[in-house]
């Protein structure tokens, strides 16, 4: 059933609008974001559907289709503290929104989704569907980096994931076959059209599995172990250093941690060796996309992969090993796994024309590894597409 059909059930009448928002995917530029790094992505022809109408009582009433219970609070007076369920980034989102905008009109909805929950920036998508919600019902209309700063905010300050802006920006700046190239120093960026010459692919997203929720405390060490690199190299150079939060491995030259970096802790050593090394891979994938070089751009897709496993280390056995698989198998150009890599999905940039021979041999080598995953596990075949317009 679609959002719209399962809203009618729900409250005996038509939505009166439905929204929908992209996930995204990230093929070069993982993890280094927060640390105002450059990233690339796509958003793709999948997402988040939000189906709803007004509340005029100012109550905002959420079931999404992914969870059980359904979420309630009224719009001026939004729980202060998370109050740990799914709905946890939409109290956060009412709550940014609301320090901006006067809020009077809540709202009654349904979300659901088109892919398994894991690695597409899920959570940023539903913000900002909910978002253009409840902007729509109380006549406020958003700029694209005003969409992005209170979805970022809702995820930092009340959820307490301390992401960057890089699912944000790719929901709303993609566009279809055209590639995201953003500076998040200073929010620049450019959407280079495919070339012409190009071979064709398609976005191949692979399910592991795994429905475990993100793990923030995991993810956020990842995030406080870069900036103590930052500090630390700062402090070997003799630069300026203020607070702690606001120091950020972009403010710190290559050649600076070239010749401090061996006095780091390890942990924080391979932490930087992997942001210094993804920023490298941005650009040269950047040239292989304007080139039209696909094999090339994947082959800097999997080792993008590969540091994130073994310099960023993360990601799950499962995704690991579903990483290995993707990487032996013909027809793939490239992947990596999608978004923290603690649970999820990997992405893959293919040969349409051997998708399904991909399909045939990632499902039986990854059953075989994981036999109870096995009817879980799960491919989608996908392409790039617009990410939302505002205010249409």
């Amino acid at each position: 059933m679609t959002a719209e059909q399962i809203f009618a059930s729900i409250y005996k009448r038509e939505p009166s609008h439905v929204a929908f928002t992209p996930y995204r995917i990230c093929p070069l530029g993982a993890h280094i974001d927060h640390q105002l790094g450059k990233i690339t992505g796509f958003a793709i022809n999948k997402g988040i559907f939000i189906a709803y109408g007004p509340k005029e009582n100012g109550v905002v009433e959420v079931q999404s289709m992914q969870f059980n219970n359904r979420a309630q609070w009224h719009v001026e007076a939004t729980p202060k503290v998370k109050q740990n369920d799914w709905a946890d980034p939409l109290r956060g989102a009412t709550i940014a929104l609301h320090k901006r905008y006067p809020l009077r009109r809540g709202l009654c909805a349904v979300v659901k989704g088109q892919l398994p929950i894991g690695g597409l920036s899920s959570s940023a998508a539903v913000i900002i569907t909910f978002l253009s919600a409840l902007c729509e019902m109380n006549g406020i209309r958003l700029t694209s980096r005003e969409m992005i700063t209170i979805s970022k905010e809702a995820e930092n300050k009340y959820v307490g994931v301390s992401c960057g802006k890089l699912d944000q920006s790719c929901e709303i700046y993609c566009r279809k076959d055209q590639l995201l190239y953003m500076d998040m120093q200073d929010d620049s960026f450019e959407l280079i059209p495919q070339n012409p010459n190009m071979k064709p692919y398609k976005i191949a997203i692979l399910f592991s599995g795994l429905e475990r929720s993100l793990a923030g405390e995991a993810f956020n060490m990842r995030v406080d172990e870069c900036r103590s690199a930052a500090y630390a190299l700062k402090a070997y150079a003799g630069l300026p250093y203020g607070k702690f939060e606001e120091t950020q491995l972009r403010d710190i030259p290559r050649e600076v941690f070239e010749r401090y970096g061996d006095r780091l802790p390890e942990s924080w050593r391979l932490r930087a060796m992997h942001w210094y090394g993804e920023m490298e891979r941005v650009e040269q994938g950047v040239r292989a996309w304007r080139c039209g070089d696909i094999e090339e751009f994947g082959r800097l897709c999997f080792e993008s992969g590969h540091s994130s496993i073994y310099r960023y280390q993360t990601g799950s056995a499962e995704l690991k090993k579903l990483y290995e698989i993707m990487y032996e198998t013909d027809g793939i150009y490239g992947g990596r796994f999608s978004g923290a890599g603690f649970k999820g999905c990997c992405v893959a940039f293919i040969d349409p024309d051997k998708s399904e021979s991909i399909k045939e041999r990632v499902t039986s080598e990854y059953s075989k590894a994981f036999p109870h995953l096995a009817e879980k596990f799960s491919i989608h075949i996908c392409e790039s597409a617009d990410g939302v317009i505002l205010n249409k």
